[in-house]
């Protein structure tokens, strides 16, 4: 498996917080050591594949996409209502293109947002090998009481088969534990019964 994970920052650009789970030789040299701290946002990009692990971008186009820092007056009517749209709806988290209603409009704009680096495009990965790639990506929270998932839905492992495993118990434990913030000790008030009248 591989992956990026990278702390969300307040605006893109505020941040080179990242962990690389399969790091290439270049990342190795580039990435940082990092610590993490509460009320810190990350996004959790997992790669998984039945190749070497490497992965690559893929020459096809994408449709996941991001704002940047970056400003500059677009000339197209039609870029000038996507990126507006964008910037009302999205904020600074990804979307699709298939989140907008007319899609191809939506194309359309697109070209001139990302020629000019409004947009950053999130690439299709492929295996180096050539094998099928797997992803699975979710943010988290780090807050006082623990790790809250906030978005992405949960893998379910049953559905896959790998010839590796995992016997190391402190990591078993680990993977056992609820990313979620357990409930804290508020009681549920009771109802009280309610009279009617007749």
């Amino acid at each position: 498996s591989s992956g990026i994970n990278a702390e969300w920052p307040l605006r893109p650009g505020d941040t080179d917080k990242q962990i690389v789970l399969n790091p290439t030789e270049a990342q190795k040299k580039d990435t940082k050591n990092v610590e993490f701290a509460v009320h810190e946002v990350y996004a959790m990009d997992v790669f998984i594949t039945s190749g070497s692990g490497k992965t690559k971008e893929l020459d096809v186009t994408t449709t996941v996409h991001r704002r940047t820092d970056e400003n500059y007056q677009l000339k197209m009517k039609a870029s000038r209502a996507f990126y507006s749209e964008v910037c009302n709806r999205f904020t600074l988290m990804p979307f699709t293109l298939r989140a907008f209603e007319e899609e191809t409009k939506a194309r359309m704009g697109l070209k001139e947002c990302v020629t000019h680096e409004l947009l950053q495009q999130y690439p299709v990965q492929q295996d180096a090998d050539g094998k099928s790639v797997a992803q699975f990506k979710f943010t988290i929270l780090i807050v006082p009481n623990g790790n809250i998932r906030i978005n992405g839905g949960l893998l379910d492992t049953s559905l896959f088969k790998s010839e590796n495993s995992i016997e190391d118990k402190e990591v078993l434990d680990l993977l056992a534990q609820s990313t979620n913030r357990k409930a804290g000790g508020k009681k549920k008030k009771e109802k009280r019964p309610t009279a009617t009248l007749r």
